[in-house]
């Protein structure tokens, strides 16, 4: 069935016409990715990773990235990570940094809304992570960056 252009695109109607255009240039273009890893090191936690600029931009997040709105989670920069990471699952061994086994809890693509020093919008396309969160620098503490990760509600907070 072919969408009626003139209904799709009349006044009133922007939310179809960005839907469309995202899948317009989603088919020239890749997405980037993103992975969470469960790492069982010395402590319990999960790896979001986020691909950018040719890397993998990383935070620690000791209780998991929410999958409610309104939870939010600490999230602690680490250093960036080689793209080839992102498909990493195994055992890391003893005596090297991060010893302890890695597993891939989600992955998929993510389209990047806004990106600021502070700041960095997506929309998560996964299998267990799905829709708008937020990165929000709050601090830096012992060296480290604090961030704060939540899942944005419909209705935009």
């Amino acid at each position: 069935m072919r969408a009626d252009m003139q209904t799709t695109l009349s006044p009133g109607c922007h939310h179809e016409f960005y839907i469309l255009r995202h899948l317009y240039y989603a088919t020239l273009t890749r997405l980037p990715s993103f992975v969470v890893h469960e790492h069982w090191a010395s402590r319990h936690h999960f790896d979001l990773r986020l691909e950018m600029n040719g890397v993998l931009k990383s935070w620690a997040v000791p209780k998991g990235v929410p999958l409610e709105p309104g939870v939010k989670r600490l999230a602690i920069r680490v250093e960036d990570h080689a793209m080839e990471y992102g498909s990493f699952e195994g055992t890391i061994p003893e005596g090297e940094y991060g010893a302890g086994k890695v597993s891939i809890w989600d992955r998929g693509e993510y389209v990047l809304i806004e990106s600021e020093p502070r700041k960095i919008h997506v929309e998560f396309h996964g299998k267990k992570l799905s829709g708008e969160y937020e990165l929000v620098h709050m601090k830096d503490e012992r060296g480290r960056a604090q961030w704060l990760i939540f899942k944005r509600s419909k209705s935009g907070r």
